[in-house]
């Protein structure tokens, strides 16, 4: 009896409970041995396999509650030729045991499988991978010489074939209705030497869809390899059978066919080359957003300089960056100053001053000034890398609109056969019975003209360039379903502070009220707020150093979200915020509720600062709306979008900074912790909703929206949340984003259209036998370059 041991990760274990449940449990099924670690969340498993599989221990464990640990693999997959190819992989993937599930690409020719450790491993997915007639390596590991080396062998190929197909072209000239006063050798017209020319194309180079075509077929599918080697084969073969008949039976008149699949071959690779170089450019993006990294940097080390390859940087190296030279990682500013070409991260062409403690950007260029930074982010986690990655795996990943080209492909070439089958048996019978050559040109035209590559293109390849298109003006689609549903945005929902506006606003006014002093209602207020993190907080902590550098730090504190703070400060109980929590604290403020609606109405955030248990001022902020804004939203209303405004300020502060920013519909006095549920307001009303935030606070409503715009400069928690994010923080990305996803989705159903009307029409032409089999192959070689061309074209739209 063969036993397996396996070690599974589980999520969802919160005590000993768990695990000791789970562990009795599996260790009750027939032939299970278990041990369940918590602290490790992982549980040792053996299984004698006659009695139990690995997905019995998986439904188990989720029956039980708990979650079965998964992880990524992304991988370079080589030798498909059609849509066909990519979803025989798919499916071959997704039967695997522990797989969750497989996403195989055709345009980017890479897969990305999505498994639960112990159950299986990367190398039993590369071996399935191999056992459907592919190869599969790991992303980026070979996969770029490999590729090259699949383009040479290919041209190569593609070379040898016309050399050789081209004697055969010529004789057809010997057949045409005209004389053409070209002289025609005769030992060209020798079907003998025909057949050993196209014998070399059709069994040496043609060889390839053979293999594919047998190995389609063993797996219970077929692709395009399949429909080219029956429709060549079926020319080869009768060319031969009637040779045979020439020399052995007395015919004078053979039909020889040895051109036609001689030809199709040559077309068909010469579309498969030319499809190759397309697909090529459509991952420029990535190849050039690589390209930006520096390539070294220059490590002082003993007070020396050396000059090393950027990755033996490591956390927390001394660099120099002299003018003209990049950034080489993300990192801070200790000595010098300069200024900083940030625009390919964040867009914007005016160079950013930096100075002692300022963060600078990998890749960015250094302009005038030398500078000594210190090392905080390199490789996998710098800013670049990261955008890169967002960018690979939008590119890799599949659009709603995508599911019906999969499920067309997916039947396609069984009905192609079928429809091939049915002209043969229709022209031989009914059309010229009892003539085998007319029946034969038209099965064959059929099965060479119907490709599904075209189909299976249409999707990707748009999506790959329109991602890339966004990253290039710093717009980052996380996948292409959201590149998807952008274009259908109805309603667009603003965060206000650091979105709208600056998110750096400034102490405008200061009322002590009550006998206070001045300067000492300044001082505990600035004290108070010097623990929180908001930045109407850091606005009066700013303010406040200015006449007390050393302010003194408080002794309790506590931020109430949506109300303000109290803190404890030199033995004096401090509030400060809003009227609710002036309420929540019996503090009377009516006498001056007109002071308050004054400033609110200028768009100042008026906050009470109240102490010794009354009210002792007023200190009003206000923040500057961001010279983008006006200009985004107006764009966005003549988009035909609503836009709105969701704010913790009250109603007149929040109308005061609509009306600077041309917004109509405001939330106001809006909790942190409500922002999702106004989201959900806006979705009931049938509209199609983007969150566009910064804050951690803003996260909920980012993942709740139809469409999550993280502005690129906030918290890691909102871009982590949202599917869109804006690098820089200009708010005219988003127009742009909205005209970028209806541009993509315009060209995506133009490929599709293409893809059906193409073979909509040309099968059936095929089939009536007003196609020559060669202008098939040109016509399906033209297809699918026709479709990537297209996509192309994205590269050059302006958004």
């Amino acid at each position: 009896m063969s036993s397996k041991a396996m070690q599974i990760g589980i999520t969802g274990m919160t005590c000993a409970s768990c695990s000791t449940r789970i562990e009795k449990s599996l260790n009750k099924m027939d032939g299970v041995e278990a041990n369940v670690n918590l602290a490790l969340e992982k549980a040792k498993v053996t299984i004698h396999e006659e009695k139990s599989k690995p997905t019995d221990i998986v439904q188990k464990i989720e029956k039980l509650g708990y979650g079965v640990r998964t992880q990524r693999l992304d991988t370079d997959i080589l030798g498909m030729t059609c849509a066909s190819c990519a979803a025989r992989i798919e499916k071959g993937l997704s039967r695997m045991a522990g797989v969750v599930s497989a996403q195989v690409n055709l345009a980017t020719e890479s897969g990305t499988v999505i498994f639960q450790p112990g159950i299986t491993e990367p190398t039993a997915i590369y071996d399935q991978v191999k056992k459907l007639g592919y190869k599969a390596v790991p992303k980026q590991e070979q996969a770029t010489d490999e590729k090259e080396k699949e383009l040479k062998r290919k041209l190569q190929k593609l070379v040898l074939s016309a050399v050789l197909s081209l004697p055969l072209l010529y004789t057809m000239i010997a057949h045409l209705p005209f004389n053409t006063g070209l002289p025609i050798p005769q030992f060209l017209m020798n079907p003998w030497f025909q057949l050993i020319l196209a014998g070399i194309v059709q069994f040496y180079i043609g060889g390839q869809f053979y293999i594919s075509g047998t190995k389609a077929l063993l797996n219970k599918s077929a692709n395009m390899d399949v429909l080219v080697a029956l429709g060549t084969s079926a020319a080869y073969f009768y060319s031969a059978f009637e040779t045979f008949r020439y020399q052995f039976g007395g015919l004078t008149n053979p039909e020889l066919y040895f051109e036609t699949s001689a030809i199709l071959i040559t077309l068909v690779l010469l579309g498969k080359y030319f499809e190759s170089r397309a697909k090529r450019r459509t991952t420029a993006a990535i190849t050039e957003l690589m390209g930006l990294q520096a390539k070294e940097a220059t490590i002082i080390e003993d007070g020396k300089e050396r000059k090393v390859p950027i990755d033996q940087v490591a956390v927390g190296d001394l660099l120099r960056v002299k003018p003209g030279e990049k950034i080489p990682v993300d990192g801070i500013v200790v000595n010098g100053r300069s200024s900083v070409d940030e625009s390919m991260i964040t867009g914007e062409s005016i160079p950013v001053e930096k100075g002692k403690d300022d963060k600078v950007i990998g890749a960015t260029v250094n302009a005038n000034g030398t500078l000594t930074m210190k090392a905080e982010k390199v490789g996998k986690d710098t800013a670049l890398a990261g955008i890169v990655k967002i960018v690979e795996e939008a590119q890799g990943s599949k659009a709603p609109i995508q599911r019906l080209a999969d499920s067309i492909s997916g039947i396609f070439v069984p009905i192609v056969i079928g429809i091939s089958v049915l002209a043969f048996l229709v022209w031989i019978l009914f059309v010229t019975p009892g003539q085998f050559a007319p029946a034969l040109i038209a099965a064959i035209s059929v099965l060479v003209i119907a490709c599904p590559c075209a189909l299976g293109l249409a999707t990707p390849t748009s999506i790959m360039v329109g991602t890339g298109k966004g990253a290039e003006n710093g717009i980052l689609f996380k996948g292409g379903e959201y590149l998807e549903t952008t274009q259908s945005l109805q309603a667009i929902l603003f965060d206000k502070t650091g979105t709208i506006t600056n998110g750096k606003p400034e102490v405008t006014d200061i009322f002590a009220l009550n006998g206070a002093a001045k300067e000492e209602l300044l001082t505990l207020a600035a004290s108070a707020e010097s623990a929180s993190e908001h930045p109407l907080a850091q606005a009066i902590v700013t303010y406040g150093k200015q006449s007390s550098p050393d302010l003194p730090s408080p002794d309790q504190f506590k931020a109430l979200a949506g109300y303000g703070i109290k803190a404890t400060v030199s033995g004096k109980e401090i509030a400060i915020g809003t009227r609710r929590l002036m309420k929540e604290g019996d503090i009377s403020y009516s006498e001056t509720e007109e002071r308050m609606k004054k400033l609110e109405s200028e768009g100042k955030t008026a906050m009470f600062v109240a102490y010794d248990g009354k009210l002792q001022g007023i200190i009003a902020v206000a923040d500057t709306i961001k010279t983008s804004s006006k200009q985004a939203i107006e764009e966005l209303k003549t988009r035909g979008l609503s836009v709105y405004m969701i704010t913790g300020d009250n109603e007149r502060t929040a109308q005061a900074i609509a009306r600077q920013a041309g917004i109509d519909h405001v939330f106001s006095e809006v909790l942190p912790e409500e922002k999702a549920a106004k989201v959900k307001i806006l979705q009931e009303k049938g509209l199609k909703v983007a969150m566009v935030g910064d804050g951690i606070n803003d996260a909920p409503a980012l993942a709740t929206a139809d469409i999550g715009m993280a502005i690129g400069t906030g918290t890691d928690v909102a871009i982590e949340a949202a599917d869109i994010t804006l690098v820089g923080g200009d708010l005219l990305h988003i127009p742009k984003a909205i005209d970028l996803s209806r541009k993509t989705m315009r060209n995506i159903r133009q490929n599709l259209f293409w893809a059906l009307f193409y073979n909509t029409v040309g099968i059936p032409v095929a089939a009536l036998g007003l196609l020559a089999p060669w202008v098939a192959g040109a016509a399906m070689a033209f297809s699918s370059v026709s479709v990537v061309t297209n996509s192309l074209r994205l590269k050059r739209v302006k958004v």
